[in-house]
């Protein structure tokens, strides 16, 4: 584990070195290969990575918990939480829903081996040690996992016994204690190949003749998945995930390409989840469950399911969700388009079907679209569409689509099946026009709501509601006595916030009730947000002091004057890029974007960009400057070695402004950004 604002520094060292520290700890299988400049030579990027192991695990994504992104080594982490989560999972339905791994941590052992070299579990934290624990957890018909590290310590600062050296020695005393999973992380490696450390643990868990699921955490360093499906389970494809917006949609975007690596047996694995901790909405974290279920990746639940809420247990929990990401014939969904930050991914699954995730990474409504024979399913006369959140199915003529809110995903099952016609038709919902409000003004609105089933929708009729005290009327006819395929019911609307209502976010739904032709009554729902703002001022402001519509970033919040900081609120320091300090910025961490309402008053933005000197290594960053859909400056990759870098774009016109910084195309680690002296001229 790491964080992804920071990188361990690693040194390469030399043969005898490597040979002098294995003889020291007394290997007792055959030693390392002395390591060399060289890197391994991998597969090419083109061809699939070589055979799977042949024994028989993880023919699905391993599902389970592990406590570390909701504890750390908290004093909460012991045995008392470990055994009552596999409790919560026989009585919560999620042993039942396919969960089954309940997962260790770093920070379970004391820091230094007994006199024999043995690891030493925590008799604080596990007073009845890990074979207790592993029994019990056994009794309930789950299995357990256990965590360390490929170096001579994990990655904890207290300096905990990594298995570098004593490869054998562990491998058999987490068999003996009934382990039935290896996370292997990649800390303090001294510099030792990755494929020869990992592939001396595959030899040493194989040895004990136990069954042992074999987590590779190497962070995607030297690209496991094209060389590792004969060594491990499943790979690490991206550092470690944190729980943002940012974090999630970096991780995703480094781990969707990667789908030709993917099989029974052999997983990539873009971190844990995230859901339930708090750091982003509902809708953030369906989306996060969606896409990690459409990318074939592995379900550890990070969450303390002894707080988690009815909402996360409501997603964890969603059995159609979870038979997309454990179909057996272990296809890794596919990008099929991702143009403006709206994304499809289909993934072809054992029955013929295909489930298809319509992502929306943008902060506001988008409309998503594709086909049934876009996605690769053959020519029909209608299709079967179910819809896995809403549990519904519908007939669809081809299309594919719907208006994704802000960070949602809409996330379907689609089949040629030939009883399609049981079903209603799918009616396609839709809001035209600002949804940005001005408290006291009024704003025009136009609904759609569109058969794109194969049968007609018959007595449809409309209707949308805002928050109460909103005042909102239809000024066209809201009802349609049928509604054939491909044809639209519009509908214009007036809304109008009360004077003096607060700046923020407020939920709009749009619905269209209607019936198919056997008489089966049918809802569509459409879930908004209208954005209630201020003009911005007129004459030069620093951004640093103005409200902003919106953010997301990848390490803790954005920062007014400050640079980014940790995972904090406030934490951040004066904003330094290559010496010179700004008393007046933002500070960010990329994938990061920050919105601004302009109300087509503004002309300009200006600003110096950089790295944050609080990153003496390993940054690298470009920024963006959009005005409403359209990128309007952008700079290069920046790095921590490089001063700040002046941008400055045109505006004119624009209704919103957005202020992106990206990654630079290598992840999101050490990515502390700064928008130094940022102003905007209205």
């Amino acid at each position: 584990m790491r964080h992804p604002h920071t990188r361990t520094t690693r040194r390469r060292v030399l043969g005898a070195l490597t040979a002098a520290l294995l003889c020291t700890v007394g290997l007792t299988a055959p030693a390392l290969a002395a390591p060399t400049d060289e890197p391994a030579s991998p597969a090419p990027a083109d061809e699939p990575a070589s055979p799977a192991l042949a024994d028989g695990l993880a023919l699905t994504p391993p599902m389970g918990f592990n406590n570390w992104n909701s504890t750390g080594c908290g004093a909460d982490f012991n045995e008392a939480m470990v055994k009552g989560i596999a409790d919560l999972f026989v009585a919560k339905g999620l042993k039942d829903a396919g969960y089954q791994y309940v997962n260790l941590d770093d920070c379970w052992a004391l820091p230094a081996r007994d006199a024999n070299g043995k690891l030493v579990p925590d008799p604080a934290r596990f007073p009845g040690g890990i074979k207790a624990v592993a029994d019990y957890v056994h009794s309930k018909g789950l299995k357990l996992g256990i965590y360390t590290s490929a170096g001579t310590k994990t990655c904890n600062d207290a300096g905990f016994p990594g298995a570098l050296g004593h490869e054998y020695s562990d491998a058999r005393q987490f068999a003996d204690w009934g382990v039935d999973y290896l996370k292997y992380d990649n800390c303090n490696n001294q510099g030792v190949d990755a494929k020869l450390r990992y592939t001396t643990m595959r030899d040493a868990l194989k040895a004990t003749g136990r069954p042992i699921v074999y987590s590779l955490c190497e962070w995607g360093e030297n690209k496991p998945w094209q060389w590792a499906s004969d060594v491990g389970h499943l790979w690490r494809t991206t550092g470690d995930i944190s729980d943002s917006w940012g974090s999630m949609l970096s991780i995703l975007k480094q781990n969707l390409p990667l789908t030709q690596y993917a099989g029974p047996g052999h997983w990539n694995d873009p971190d844990m989840l995230e859901v339930g901790n708090g750091g982003m909405t509902d809708t953030e974290y369906r989306s996060h469950f969606s896409m990690w279920s459409i990318m074939a990746a592995p379900l550890l639940i990070g969450s303390d399911l002894r707080k988690a809420s009815a909402a996360t247990f409501d997603i964890l929990d969603n059995k159609e969700v979870i038979a997309v990401d454990q179909d057996p014939l272990g296809k890794q969904g596919a990008v099929l388009s991702s143009e403006g930050g709206r994304w499809v991914a289909a993934k072809e699954m054992r029955d013929g079907s295909r489930a298809v995730a319509l992502f929306n990474e943008r902060g506001s409504a988008q409309r998503i679209a594709t086909t049934a024979r876009a996605v690769g399913l053959p020519a029909a006369q209608a299709y079967t569409l179910r819809d896995l959140w809403r549990h519904r199915s519908y007939n669809t003529a081809g299309t594919i689509a719907a208006t994704v809110p802000a960070h949602g995903t809409v996330l379907v099952r689609v089949s040629a099946d030939t009883r399609w016609a049981k079903n209603p038709p799918a009616v396609e919902l839709g809001l035209d026009g600002g949804s940005l409000v001005e408290a006291g003004k009024a704003v025009s609105l136009t609904s759609t709501a569109t058969d794109r089933g194969r049968t007609p929708a018959q007595r449809v009729a409309v209707s949308l509601t805002g928050p109460a005290g909103w005042k909102v009327e239809a000024n066209s006819p809201t009802t349609s006595g049928a509604l054939p395929t491909g044809r639209a019911l519009r509908t214009r609307w007036t809304v109008t916030a009360p004077k003096g209502t607060a700046t923020g976010s407020y939920d709009l739904t749009l619905r269209a009730a209607y019936r198919s032709p056997t008489g089966v009554r049918a809802e569509s729902v459409l879930p908004l947000a209208a954005s209630v703002v201020v003009a911005p001022p007129s004459g030069s402001s620093y951004l640093g002091d103005l409200p902003w519509l919106s953010t997301t970033n990848g390490w803790g919040p954005v920062e007014r004057n400050t640079s980014n900081g940790e995972s904090g609120a406030g934490d951040g320091h004066p904003i330094t890029v290559g010496g010179v300090v700004y008393t007046k910025g933002l500070g960010v961490h990329a994938e990061s974007a920050v919105e601004y309402y302009t109300g087509k008053a503004c002309e300009t933005v200006t600003a110096d960009v950089g790295v944050d000197d609080e990153k003496d290594a390993y940054g690298t960053v470009a920024f963006e400057i959009w005005a409403d859909g359209t990128k309007v400056a952008s700079t290069g990759v920046l790095t921590t070695a490089m001063p700040a870098q002046p941008i400055s774009a045109d505006v004119t016109g624009a209704e919103v402004v957005r202020l992106v910084v990206t990654d630079g195309g290598d992840g999101i680690n050490s990515d502390h950004a700064d928008w130094a002296d940022a102003k905007l001229s209205c």
